[in-house]
């Protein structure tokens, strides 16, 4: 029963898949001039192989609407050795293009990205191929962005200098995905990615031998080399520290955010106050150049001095309420940031002190 299940299995991995499967009974009845064709000459046992076919079964989705132009196809050139004798095929994957009108290829000796192929084989053919793209919210940098962005003096900025074919960067590309999640509200604090592989100039311009290489470019513009750990909460802590913020996994902020020291103690120092407009005076001058959300300590006390110590607590629940709504990311940031302050005055030293 379970090798019926596993044959089962394979069988309808094989049906989802665009590409076209060739040998010595259809190849030339598909590439047979009538339309473009793509083909890749493979062996199953192959590293190089095994690491194009995610990135070939890109391009075949790419064309699926395409079809009437282009065939993107294969051939297991271990086992149709007729088929790559004939084609001059000596290495894997081995990669050749017949142009609409001939069955006579030409090499492909190009990237060997989905985006690399897609855009070889639209301006062979005149087909519009496209990549879906995921949505993602690490940037991608090229020679055409890496300088706006990366050497911006007002951007603290990760980036991972890749190569598509990579494992290592595969494995981490899951985890990198989650870095940029966690940073995609603060505009000035920027995860980046480049393929170093594709756009060898960006490389070696930095020094890049390997693949993944990280690199920090903060607003000084004095690159560094990062040598931390490469789990989530690694770089997550790295970017916090670098940037000044207190983010957590997910997006949402920890109950440092917004907070500072100094802020905190005119907190509990207004609460034991017996003069409390006194200390709503030294907040406001403390606060005058900082910026709104500072300024909501001096808007706490305002309130608990019209409404009395109840409004802490009372408003604390109620922008609770508001954090389980439907709200944007910046007004759940805000939120967070006015709870957490909320917290200062509602801190055990501060009730200690009254």
């Amino acid at each position: 029963m379970q090798l019926i299940l596993l044959f089962i299995a394979a069988v309808s991995a094989a049906l989802a898949s665009n590409v076209v499967d060739l040998d010595a009974s259809n190849f030339d009845s598909v590439v047979n001039g009538d339309k473009s064709a793509f083909v890749e000459f493979y062996a199953p046992w192959c590293g190089h192989c095994k690491a194009l076919a995610p990135e070939y079964e890109k391009v075949a989705d790419a064309f699926v609407r395409e079809s009437d132009r282009v065939v993107i196809a294969k051939v297991d050139a271990d086992k149709e050795k007729d088929l790559a004798k004939r084609f001059g095929v000596t290495g894997y994957p081995t990669l050749k293009f017949f142009v609409k009108g001939s069955t006579e290829p030409e090499a492909y000796n190009g990237g060997r990205t989905a985006d690399d192929i897609v855009k070889f084989v639209n301006e062979k053919s005149g087909a519009r191929g496209f990549i879906k793209k995921a949505a993602s919210n690490v940037v991608d940098l090229d020679e055409s962005n890496f300088d706006s962005i990366a050497l911006d003096s007002n951007k603290d900025v990760l980036v991972e200098f890749y190569a598509p074919w990579c494992g290592h960067c595969k494995r981490l590309a899951p985890t990198y995905e989650k870095v940029g999640a966690a940073f995609k509200n603060d505009a000035n604090c920027v995860v980046a990615k480049v393929d170093a592989d594709g756009h060898k100039e960006l490389g070696s311009r930095f020094g890049v031998s390997g693949f993944p290489t990280l690199k920090f470019f903060p607003k000084s513009n004095k690159e560094e080399s990062y040598s931390g750990g490469r789990d989530e909460q690694d770089f997550i802590n790295f970017l916090n520290d670098k940037c000044g913020l207190h983010r957590t996994s997910g997006g949402g902020l920890s109950e440092k955010a917004g907070r500072s020291d100094e802020l905190d103690a005119l907190a509990v120092k207004f609460m034991a106050s017996s003069d409390r407009a006194a200390v709503i005076e030294e907040a406001s001058k403390a606060t005058a150049d900082l910026d709104k959300l500072s300024q909501y300590y001096v808007k706490v006390m305002q309130k608990v001095q019209d409404k009395g110590d109840g409004f802490i607590e009372t408003e604390s629940q109620r922008l609770g309420r508001m954090l389980e709504g439907s709200i944007s990311d910046d007004k759940k940031d805000q939120f967070l940031i006015r709870k957490n302050i909320l917290g200062a005055f509602a801190s055990p030293s501060a009730h200690n002190e009254l």
